[in-house]
């Protein structure tokens, strides 16, 4: 690797072995997603889905196939736990198991997490707040996300816009959807700002999508975990393009032997 950054992300944050006290934690809400046989009426403004042909669907169907893996769960954790990112959206609430895993994170995070789908968003808060009081740092909004976009417009706001440190793309795996969303949130980044974009490999249109983002401009870094792109526009930084898969196992003798 020829950028420190990316190596002390990599060996510090993406294979940090530690066990931590938070995991349970997410286990805990997991668990109770999982536990939870009512069902709610789903309206979906993305793609769609590829394993729910009904609009009434079970909460725990839900969790089993359209939440974050229990491993993107902690990384996603650890991710926030090393960068401590000041304000964090989230595009797509759907059950808050990503929700849950920014927020233990960086408790000291403000996290506004959007939702297309009213009753998708309700079940959600609710959920999260009444499994844990350490859920205190969201703000659960619900609305069309182009909608929400439009509010933060620098004409709109008759201001600077609000800067993100953190944003978590979770919400239309499409082509259009994600370079629409990807432009619309420009305005919002800082030097330190990184982008997370889920299931980049999810379709041809997803993934056009992606290497088109990662030539922008104000691009600098960009990493591949398979799952996600992770995207930063550090200007100090030579642009370089990363493929890393952050679930391997990678030893302490190992990492000592890392070089550049």
């Amino acid at each position: 690797m020829h950028s420190p950054f990316v190596f002390d992300l990599v060996t510090k944050c993406f294979y940090d072995n530690t066990k931590y006290p938070e995991y349970e934690q997410l286990k805990s809400y997991r668990k109770s997603l999982l536990a939870n046989k009512n069902t709610i009426e789903v309206t979906d403004f993305g793609a769609g889905s590829r394993v729910f042909k009904s609009k009434t669907r079970e909460i725990s169907k839900i969790a089993q196939t359209a939440g974050i893996t229990p491993k993107n769960a902690e990384l996603l954790f650890r991710i926030a736990r090393y960068l401590q990112p000041k304000n964090i959206l989230e595009i797509g609430t759907s059950l808050g198991l990503a929700t849950s895993a920014l927020s233990l994170g960086y408790k000291e995070s403000k996290i506004i997490t959007l939702e297309g789908c009213l009753n998708t968003q309700k079940q959600s808060q609710v959920q999260l707040q009444e499994q844990n009081s350490n859920f205190q740092n969201i703000e659960f909004v619900n609305t069309k996300f182009e909608d929400y976009f439009e509010n933060l417009k620098p004409e709109t706001l008759n201001s600077k816009p609000q800067i993100f440190d953190l944003v978590y793309f979770d919400g239309n795996h499409s082509k259009k959807a994600t370079l629409d969303y990807f432009e619309a949130l420009l305005p919002t980044i800082s030097n330190d700002s990184v982008w997370i974009f889920d299931d980049i490999h999810w379709s041809a249109n997803m993934e056009e999508a992606w290497e088109i983002i990662k030539k922008h401009p104000k691009v600098t870094v960009t990493i591949d975990t398979f799952q996600w792109g992770i995207l930063f526009f550090r200007a100090e930084q030579n642009k370089e393009h990363f493929i890393i898969n952050p679930n391997k196992t990678i030893s302490s003798q190992l990492l000592e032997r890392i070089r550049f």
